[in-house]
């Protein structure tokens, strides 16, 4: 005996099967798209968060690293991924900076489904201790009665590191010149030798080096003081409403399940209030943050808004 359903009876049955399918969520591994390579900041976040959504969920979590094209090819991955919620992305400030500097092929706000703050993290104004300047008052002072002398490393063209301090002259009236390098690494090293004057750094990275008097520290780029190093003053202090901060987050395809997104969201905020968490989130130099799908998206709206009107005014190419 065969028995008809009727279109309105047939999608009620598979609307049922979502929902319960749903409900039993996670019943496969999930993966965790890292658009980076192995090693550096994203990756270490991911892999700690793996482990803790593995230990939750049930079901393992694998960090799948799809490096290239300033994190864009696993970007695409993930945002053209089924919004089954089995591929999500670890994504840093470096994503809407992509929006400024590449053509796209998808929206960075609309294109995905946003779902919670990990932490973030300001950069560190780092000096060669022969630089006679001391505060950022001093570092604005110097660079008007010297414009074009003073030139400050970066670990790319395009990155935080050279972004941050673009931001800097353009809000301050100063001509810093931009060195670039194939990396932090090669630009620390050159500022540890006296070859450029300074740079904004990575705070984990930078802080060794401000300890041991091997760098002198003048600022951090987060509108409020780090918990790091508090006798560290803001560059906002003498430059009011400058931040530039570094961040990471998860986002998943843009039609991805609510309750998904919902249970991936508290499980984060909860796991980023463990104290092994918070601690390993502050050797990397970055404070816990958790938040709601909301906030990430107003951060994702703030920060590629930003980003365009840097690179546009100071006409940055990618790879120039």
């Amino acid at each position: 005996m065969r028995i008809w359903l009727t279109t309105p009876i047939l999608a009620l049955l598979l609307a049922a099967g979502g929902v319960d399918a749903q409900q039993n969520y996670p019943t496969k591994p999930i993966r965790l798209i890292v658009p980076f390579p192995p090693g550096g900041p994203s990756d270490v976040v991911a892999r700690m968060l793996a482990q803790k959504l593995t230990e939750t969920f049930r079901k393992t979590v694998v960090v799948d690293n799809r490096a290239g094209g300033g994190g864009t090819i696993g970007t695409e991955t993930a945002v053209r991924a089924d919004p089954d919620g089995y591929t999500m992305i670890i994504v840093s400030a470096a994503y809407t900076a992509n929006a400024a500097l590449y053509r796209l092929s998808y929206d960075p706000v609309n294109d995905v489904a946003p779902i919670a703050l990990i932490g973030e993290a300001g950069n560190l104004v780092v000096l060669q201790p022969s630089v006679p300047i001391k505060s950022i008052k001093e570092l604005i002072a110097y660079d008007k009665a010297n414009s074009g002398k003073l030139n400050y490393g970066s670990g790319g063209t395009g990155g935080d590191t050279h972004l941050a301090p673009e931001l800097f002259n353009q809000m301050a009236g100063t001509r810093m010149t931009h060195v670039p390098y194939k990396g932090t690494g090669p630009a620390l090293s050159e500022l540890l030798g006296g070859q450029i004057h300074l740079m904004f750094g990575n705070m984990s990275v930078m802080v060794p080096h401000v300890k041991s008097n091997r760098l002198r520290a003048i600022a951090v780029t987060t509108a409020r003081r780090s918990n790091v190093l508090p006798d560290i003053p803001t560059v906002a202090d003498t430059l009011p409403g400058y931040e530039a901060v570094t961040w990471a987050a998860v986002l998943g395809p843009k039609t991805l399940p609510k309750d998904i997104v919902a249970r991936w969201s508290s499980e984060i905020e909860r796991i980023v209030q463990l104290p092994d968490v918070k601690e390993r989130l502050v050797a990397n130099g970055m404070e816990t943050v958790g938040g709601s799908p909301e906030r990430v998206r107003k951060v994702l709206e703030r920060d590629v808004a930003k980003w365009q009107k840097v690179v546009a005014l100071a006409g940055i190419k990618p790879g120039g």
